[in-house]
């Protein structure tokens, strides 16, 4: 939604701005620039990616238009069912929890998380991670390490679109230097029109430099820079898990190994500390 309205504000003030100049806004409808300038960015973007990149794009084109689901409650949900792993594995041990770790979409456990249980990457590394704390003694360190290049593969791989669209962005006012210069070309073939003919023919050319700018800075970058916003938040996320089973491997009580992960979440969506609490006994409660 706010994509939506940053392009409303952006044409407003740009074509708003030309026409209190007293511009014509028909003077800048030129098809053949848009042609020239969206086609050559289109075709560079299927030829400098793999297949898997533009499908990964396309797929997360869509994502750009949605607010984001990593919320305070989102949150809270993922400290309390991490209180409730790490409290079921101090009183009952870590062999209380393998049925829950092979199958958590069977289990009560996750079950009492439907929002968390819907996504399948975050609900993997959960439950990769337990399973590995389940098969045998782990070092913490190890253990920390695997982690952090997970989380790193995971961001990279997450970014690709976003490095994708970016690259399109940085290309869209040489491509629009390349619609003004044929332009150009062609004012130089109707040398011996009406003035008012080559200045019309002047002014359309000079559209495709405008047009190449206008949407590299104000339509395609924004794009690129909400998706790698989108990638900060989801790896924030796996931080905060692996955060929390550390504490837990080094012996820290649930109620201080679930604290660990809630700080290292951004200020803007961390819950407070009687919040985390509040919403711990809820669900232990329940």
């Amino acid at each position: 939604m706010l994509v939506i309205i940053g392009y409303i504000i952006v044409a407003a003030s740009v074509l708003g701005g030309y026409a209190m100049h007293g511009g014509s806004l028909g003077a800048l409808f030129q098809p053949f620039e848009l042609v020239i300038i969206g086609g050559a960015a289109i075709g560079a973007f299927v030829c400098g990616n793999s297949g898997k990149v533009v499908r990964a794009t396309l797929k997360a084109l869509p994502t750009t238009l949605k607010g984001s689901h990593f919320t305070k409650q989102r949150y809270l949900d993922l400290l309390a069912l991490m209180y409730e792993i790490l409290t079921r594995v101090r009183r009952e041990g870590l062999m209380s929890i393998e049925a829950d770790v092979e199958e958590p979409h069977n289990s009560p456990l996750f079950q009492k998380f439907p929002g968390l249980l819907a996504d399948e990457h975050l609900i993997e590394f959960i439950t990769d991670y337990l399973r590995l704390m389940v098969s045998g003694n782990l070092n913490p360190l190890e253990l920390e390490a695997l982690m952090d290049q997970e989380i790193e593969t995971h961001h990279h791989e997450a970014s690709v679109p976003a490095t994708a669209i970016q690259r399109i962005a940085d290309g869209l006012p040489a491509f629009g230097i390349v619609a003004a210069v044929m332009g150009v070309v062609n004012v130089m073939g109707s040398v011996g029109e009406p003035p008012a003919v080559l200045g019309a023919k002047i002014g359309a050319a000079l559209v495709g430099t405008f047009v190449g700018i206008l949407l590299a800075y104000g339509v395609v970058g924004p794009l690129a820079s909400v998706l790698e916003q989108k990638v900060s938040e989801s790896s924030k996320q796996l931080e905060c898990i692996k955060v929390a089973l550390l504490a837990s491997l080094n012996g820290y009580a649930p109620a201080l190994a679930v604290e660990f992960g809630r700080k290292v979440l951004f200020s803007t969506d961390r819950p407070s500390f009687s919040e985390l609490e509040d919403t711990v006994r809820g669900k232990s409660a329940a």
